[in-house]
């Protein structure tokens, strides 16, 4: 279940760093190194999971994943950054 606990703290960052922001979240992208023990696909299919139900669901998720494991990064998820609706007159 690391996976699950993995996602679970990723959308816990997501929430509380789109709370601060105006409008509405309508995207996430991450970055996935070579060596985070988990593929794009079931990141994925976990992240779409844990979503269901939220205020997250139907966020888009892009993923870009890296094959260098000797980057410096290639352990670790990355949230790259958080795309928002803009809000007339911002």
């Amino acid at each position: 279940m690391r996976e699950q606990s993995l996602i679970k703290n990723l959308i816990d960052k997501i929430h509380e760093l789109a709370s601060d922001e105006p409008g509405r979240l309508i995207g996430v992208r991450l970055r996935l190194g070579a060596l985070a023990q988990i593929s794009a696909r079931h990141l994925r299919e976990h992240f779409d999971r844990e979503i269901l139900g939220t205020s997250l669901e139907g966020l888009k998720l892009e993923i870009d994943e890296f094959t260098d494991i000797h980057h410096r990064e290639a352990r670790y998820i990355i949230l790259e950054s958080l795309k928002f609706e803009e809000i007339d007159g911002h």
